[in-house]
């Protein structure tokens, strides 16, 4: 099994795991703080069932959000719920864009289709970037789930996605990802080329650490440069 299908199945096995650990969360819990600055759990809860919400209206051919004050809005008035009606929300939205995923073949998935802040991709996008939803905010619920406990699968296409993604981004210098395995990835620099002396800045460690890093859930903790390692933007 390849392609949406395969990543249909592995955005289920993620979804199980993430619904078994919010069994443990009482009301009390989900209305701690997260890791994201600002954000109880309850609020990193409503993002991720209102995210399945839009994923949904993207397959759907709509518009994923009404307007970015529609979906802060929207996060905002289901933050403060009860742990029993946030676990029910996720697992029932997260149901809603499996059943609308299983309904999609072939061709279906090769349309382009417009994202959030205006970002384009096939719609065979969809379901990992689902699945980074899901395994990201499960390391912000501060819950005892770390980058260290992510597949490695899903690593190794998370950084070809965000080295695409911060390829020629002006916050950062032109930068070579090494893995511990010998791959490397080049992203980063204001256009995506070399710095005038050709070099490129080297930062080095697993791919738990250059995903930490990149995706801002760690310090950069466990990764070699010379120099300072920059700050990634945000996602």
């Amino acid at each position: 099994m390849t392609g949406p299908a395969a990543d249909l199945a592995t955005l289920q096995d993620a979804t199980d795991q993430f619904l078994a650990a919010l069994e443990a969360l009482d009301d009390g819990d989900v209305a701690a703080p997260s890791h994201l600055p600002g954000w109880t759990r309850g609020h990193v809860l409503a993002h991720l069932a209102r995210n399945a919400d839009a994923l949904d209206n993207v397959l759907h051919g709509r518009p994923m959000y009404a307007s970015e004050a529609a979906r802060n809005g929207d996060i905002e008035r289901d933050a403060h719920r009860p742990a029993a009606v946030h676990r029910a929300d996720v697992r029932d939205s997260a149901a809603r864009l499996a059943r609308t995923a299983a309904r999609l073949t072939g061709t279906d998935w090769q349309v382009t289709v417009t994202l959030r802040n205006g970002v384009t991709d096939s719609l065979d996008s969809i379901p990992f970037r689902r699945l980074t939803e899901i395994e990201l905010h499960h390391i912000d619920l501060g819950i005892g789930r770390t980058v260290a406990d992510l597949p490695g699968a899903f690593l190794d296409r998370s950084l070809d996605s965000l080295a695409r993604r911060f390829a020629g981004h002006p916050a950062l210098p032109p930068l070579e990802l090494r893995a511990e395995d010998g791959r490397h990835w080049r992203t980063g620099g204001e256009s995506g080329e070399d710095d005038g002396n050709g070099d490129r800045q080297v930062v080095a460690g697993t791919p738990a650490s250059l995903v930490g890093w990149l995706t801002g859930r760690t310090s950069g903790s466990g990764l070699t440069t010379a120099g300072s390692l920059p700050a990634p933007p945000p996602l």
